[in-house]
């Protein structure tokens, strides 16, 4: 019954697709009634794949095709709409800071070995920095071929408020590593804070006697075990809140400059797709990860992140599926919330991209030096945004007003920007899962036998083993 609901679905979503493209370009006369429902025809045989198949991640693409076609068809409920996607982030970042502490606390106090905390360090920034040197390069040369920003005109009438910016020296990004209050940080989503405030943690509780020590460990290991239940019960409402954002989005959109910047939409795209495929596909090739197990354990968190334009929110269910493949816990703790700072390979690709396009549209002439002094900038300065939809857009806003470059290209690209935002919020989930497997393959601590093992969709934390085990024991 899969096998036939699947052809019938890619027969229905070519049929619809040919007659929208027929209407778009007025080739034939077809009513857009017709192509919405072949579209609808689409939804529901999908969804009742979905019902057979039983697979969250099925279910989270199906309601993000359910959104698409919600936003276009039924626009003002589209745009209330997105109250559920702000409820299924708001829940997420509810478990960011309680896992990061106990999963450190755990990794540093259980093992002990602080040495080895110091050399995941290294390595991991090591790591980063290569990556996203090599993605800045791609996105200068994406940018530079395509030439996207070269007469570029908006739709008569458009605009968009930008966001403010707030300049920040480079004494503030490192004051903003350091938490001055904890419970402020966990409130507030600082992923940085958190996890120098962990180690430290972490260190000091390594330093106590084994009578003082073990039941604070017990506590975090409890703790942790938890955080990754309620983490599945959340994922839940996954679908929910992704079709909820996606449908919002695509009715805020609207198809006219989509149109108009359909060419900067495109080389993002292609940038970021060469980008993975031949620098992070490489890094998997060299570090021998099997890349169709790897994809079926990202491609859930990477779904999220796609969705909802926010890392933070696939930070739980990556950990997961990271620990799941052999990836130690005490490296997928350290790796994962530090390369969300220091390893924002789609962020910082799609920055030098958009900022060189800002020059271009504005016609102004930039030498192959300047636009590197231009793109080095917005590295440094994009660390640590994460956590926050679109925060990208200020530090381009800030970039473009530090050089004297105009902000109505800005304006622009903000039509676009959640489209934009999913690729690169995805490439970044993608990239950092992929470090801590790095990480851990450096470490010789990656565990081949979960590794290539086959990986299945499950509902229970990884830590279930252990858990069946107790009560077996018991």
């Amino acid at each position: 019954m899969k096998k036939i609901l699947a052809v019938s679905s890619f027969l229905t979503f070519t049929i619809a697709s040919i007659i929208s493209f027929l209407h778009i370009n007025n080739i034939f006369h077809v009513g857009q009634l017709t192509a919405s429902i072949f579209w609808w025809l689409f939804v529901v045989e999908i969804f009742i794949f979905a019902l057979y198949k039983k697979s969250l991640t099925t279910w989270i693409l199906v309601a993000m095709v359910i959104g698409i076609r919600v936003g276009f068809d039924f626009k003002e409920i589209a745009l209330n709409l997105g109250v559920l996607s702000k409820v299924f982030l708001k829940l997420i970042k509810t478990v960011i800071g309680p896992i990061l502490f106990s999963t450190l606390v755990v990794g540093i106090a259980g093992h002990a070995n602080l040495k080895q905390l110091g050399r995941m360090g290294w390595k991991s920034l090591l790591y980063f920095e290569v990556v996203t040197t090599l993605a800045l390069a791609i996105g200068v040369i994406a940018i530079n071929v395509s030439q996207a920003g070269v007469g570029v005109t908006l739709p008569e009438g458009y605009h968009h408020d930008l966001p403010a910016t707030v300049t920040k020296t480079w004494q503030d990004h490192i004051l903003d590593i350091f938490p001055e209050n904890i419970a402020k940080a966990v409130a507030e989503g600082q992923v940085l804070p958190i996890v120098v405030f962990s180690i430290i943690f972490g260190i000091g509780l390594a330093m106590l006697s084994e009578e003082k020590r073990r039941p604070m460990l017990q506590f975090s290991e409890s703790l942790a075990e938890t955080m990754f239940k309620f983490t599945n019960i959340i994922m839940y409402f996954a679908p929910f809140g992704v079709g909820a954002a996606i449908a919002h989005a695509t009715a805020e959109l609207g198809v006219d400059i989509l149109f108009a910047l359909l060419r900067l939409l495109l080389t993002l795209y292609v940038a970021l797709l060469v980008f993975v495929t031949v620098v992070l596909g490489s890094v998997m090739a060299i570090c021998k990860i099997p890349v169709l197990t790897f994809l079926k354990a990202v491609r859930e968190p990477v779904s999220i992140a796609f969705a909802t334009t926010s890392s933070e929110s696939a930070l739980p269910k990556a950990m997961e599926n990271m620990e799941r493949i052999g990836v130690p816990r005490k490296i997928v703790a350290f790796v994962l919330p530090t390369g969300y700072t220091f390893n924002l390979d789609g962020t910082t690709l799609y920055l030098s991209l958009a900022a060189i396009f800002v020059a271009q549209a504005a016609n102004i002439p930039m030498t192959l030096g300047e636009q590197l002094i231009l793109v080095f900038t917005l590295m440094l300065t994009s660390k640590g945004v994460a956590g926050v939809p679109r925060a990208s857009l200020v530090i381009l806003i800030g970039a473009a007003a530090a050089f004297k470059l105009p902000l109505w290209p800005i304006m622009a690209i903000l039509g676009i920007d959640e489209l934009m935002d999913m690729a690169r919020t995805s490439v970044n989930v993608f990239g950092n899962c992929l470090a801590s497997c790095v990480v851990a393959r450096w470490e010789g601590e990656l565990d081949d036998a979960k590794l290539h093992a086959p990986f299945h969709e499950s509902d229970e934390s990884p830590l279930r083993d252990k858990e069946e085990r107790f009560i077996d024991n018991h």
